[in-house]
């Protein structure tokens, strides 16, 4: 695929892929003066996912461009608004059997009223295969359905489950995993999320249990269909890692999933949340 060279009055970008994704070409001191994040910002809005590679940030410098763009979660909390990100239960001893469920295409925060708007991430080590992480652009492939199915869509609302995501990875789990999971309770989102922009994407993902007020296997079979749809190739943008770099993705109009890496791999990313600033109701 061929990429896109563009000169802005600011910043030099690459479009990676024609409906999602692009790199910026620029150094630290740039970044962190923050005189350029309203470009950034509104490019990583407009094209889902915007990449800086070999950066090589620090974890104090991540969380400080990171104030350029949002309010960082947990800035006040010890780990200053980095959260590692690694399958070592050494290391991540709570999360580490529920990160598995990244392998699974999904939003972040899919049980909140406010969904996470953006996350950082920062590649520290690698897995020597697998780790690979993908993205799709969900307004793209809102856009791109035909009216008619459109129309049909709008009105319905999908059940999230945590329950039914980590399914996904554990089919048969033990009677005390089983009533951790259900102590997250479902949420119900519009299957359609118009933003305050006006624009609308797709809500889905492996957290989408079924269509509230549809019969549990009619609905799942329209979710299976569109995640068939959405997840085409042209929506999706692929980022094969190298040491330092960073990538942010727009989380209210991004599904994102890693490939399959061994848990004893030593993969590290460093991870920066942006809050939520937008309701999905």
């Amino acid at each position: 695929m061929n990429t896109v060279a563009l000169e802005t009055s600011k910043l030099a970008t690459v479009a990676l892929t024609p409906r999602i994704g692009t790199e910026f070409k620029t150094d630290i001191e740039t970044l962190l003066a923050g005189k350029h994040a309203a470009e950034i910002r509104e490019t990583l809005e407009q094209r889902g996912v915007v990449i800086f590679r070999g950066l090589g940030l620090t974890k104090e410098q991540q969380v400080e461009f990171a104030k350029t763009l949002g309010t960082v979660q947990g800035k006040d909390s010890p780990a200053a608004g980095i959260m590692p990100i690694t399958l070592d239960k050494k290391i991540n001893a709570m999360v580490a059997e529920y990160l598995k469920g990244s392998f699974f295409w999904h939003i972040d925060g899919a049980s909140d009223d406010v969904p996470n708007f953006a996350a950082l991430l920062t590649a520290r080590t690698l897995s020597a295969t697998g780790g690979q992480t993908q993205f799709v652009n969900t307004y793209a492939a809102w856009d791109d359905l035909p009216e008619d199915e459109k129309k049909s869509l709008e009105t319905l609302r999908v059940v999230h489950s945590f329950e039914w995501s980590q399914r996904h990875h554990n089919p048969t789990p033990t009677y005390d995993e089983l009533q951790m999971w259900q102590s997250y309770p479902h949420k119900v989102h519009p299957l359609v999320w118009t933003h305050r922009s006006r624009r609308k994407s797709l809500i889905l993902g492996s957290t989408a249990s079924h269509i509230e007020g549809m019969g549990v296997e009619e609905g799942r079979l329209l979710l299976c269909k569109l995640m068939d749809w959405a997840t085409q190739p042209q929506f999706i943008y692929r980022h094969d890692w190298t040491v330092g770099d960073l990538l942010i993705w727009d989380n209210t109009g991004v599904m994102h999933r890693v490939t399959p890496y061994d848990e004893d791999s030593g993969r590290m990313m460093s991870r920066t949340t942006l809050v939520g600033e937008e309701s999905v109701a």
